[in-house]
């Protein structure tokens, strides 16, 4: 019963490999958040860091920008957090260093409600965050998907009152997820280490 039960759950262990996938990171740093009932807006968010984009983890003061809008807010309040509905638009913009592209790398927009949470810190103090998930157009033409999430500066024992800074953000989009003829080469390889496993404790 014991080595049934390791089995399984080595084996159960082995199948998220299937889903993996490849994608960029980007972080985003300061940056004005302006917002109102019909949606919130960040302007001037600078690229601190980008990883995954062929030469794996860049960093830099300025590797481009990233700017959102979101649709409007459908249920909650600025203050006390709430819901922002889908669309607006997603952008992020490379300026060419570091081997960065120079232009769009993703255009797109928000998926479904966006999600606005109030944080408030043991010494009283605020801060603001949002979520969303994201679908729109990669450098190469290419539909792609991701999710962010952004992070206000500490607005101290005040609320967000219409105009607050990001603290910075992160951004992860999925580039690429494998081909079925790689899953059916996964799926094998799977099959094999359950064999590999089930012979080992057999023998235990």
């Amino acid at each position: 019963m014991i080595k049934n039960s390791v089995f399984l759950t080595i084996l159960i262990l082995t199948f998220p490999l299937a889903a993996f996938a490849h994608s960029v990171d980007f972080t985003n740093s300061s940056g004005t958040l302006s917002g109102t009932n019909s949606g919130l807006t960040l302007a001037g968010s600078t690229l601190i860091a980008v990883n995954g984009l062929g030469s794996g983890l860049i960093t830099g003061t300025n590797l481009g920008t990233l700017t959102f809008s979101t649709g409007k807010l459908s249920s909650g309040s600025l203050q006390m957090g709430g819901t922002f509905a889908a669309g607006g638009m997603f952008t992020i913009t490379g300026n060419g260093t570091s081997g960065i592209a120079n232009g769009v790398i993703f255009n797109g927009s928000f998926t479904g409600p966006l999600t606005w949470t109030l944080v408030t810190l043991s010494n009283g103090t605020h801060n603001y965050t949002l979520t969303g998930s994201l679908v729109g157009t990669w450098q190469n033409g290419t539909t792609v998907n991701g999710a962010t999430v952004q992070l206000t500066i500490n607005t101290g024992r005040g609320f967000f009152s219409g105009k607050t800074n990001i603290s910075s953000g992160d951004t992860n989009i999925v580039t690429a997820v494998p081909e079925p003829g790689t899953l059916g080469l996964l799926g094998t390889g799977l099959i094999g280490i359950a064999g590999i496993v089930r012979h080992k404790l057999k023998s235990v």
